[in-house]
């Protein structure tokens, strides 16, 4: 475990969980790994396992809202998936409007001169380490269970 705790942010999918964790100051968030989806026990029990292994002490979930801020089907798989997390963990979940980060993910990757066509698991990655850095450079920070 960690000496300071972290926090991890996560992009849900249907296909791939990206996973992002902050140093330990909480001040940056980093890409730290894809979960490639199997089915929801394996997938909790999974993101469960990175948690406790980096001593996280809260978990923030990218929420895809509508563009009109209304809450839609994913947002309820999200959700499904966040309580079941929630229970599986014991930590608080914090929901953070994921609005564009895919979009932001592959534009700092381009940058960077990453071709990002048929890596999608990072593309994933770096879409929960945007959705994480929105929420530590102070986004609504009160969690929902």
């Amino acid at each position: 475990m960690s000496e300071k705790p972290r926090v991890i942010g996560l992009d849900v999918g249907d296909k791939r969980i990206g996973v992002a964790i902050s140093d330990p100051l909480r001040i940056t968030a980093a890409g730290l790994e894809t979960i490639e989806r199997k089915n929801m026990a394996t997938d909790v029990q999974k993101v469960a396992d990175i948690c406790k292994r980096h001593g996280a002490v809260e978990i923030v979930i990218g929420l895809p809202l509508n563009a009109d801020d209304s809450e839609g089907q994913q947002c309820a798989k999200v959700q499904s998936f966040g309580k079941k997390l929630a229970r599986a963990t014991g930590l608080p979940i914090i929901y953070e409007d994921e609005w564009l980060s895919t979009i932001s993910a592959i534009r700092t990757l381009t940058v960077q001169k990453v071709k990002t066509g048929h890596n999608r698991a990072l593309v994933d990655r770096q879409a929960a380490a945007i959705i994480l850095q929105r929420y530590l450079d102070g986004g609504d920070q009160s969690p929902i269970a």
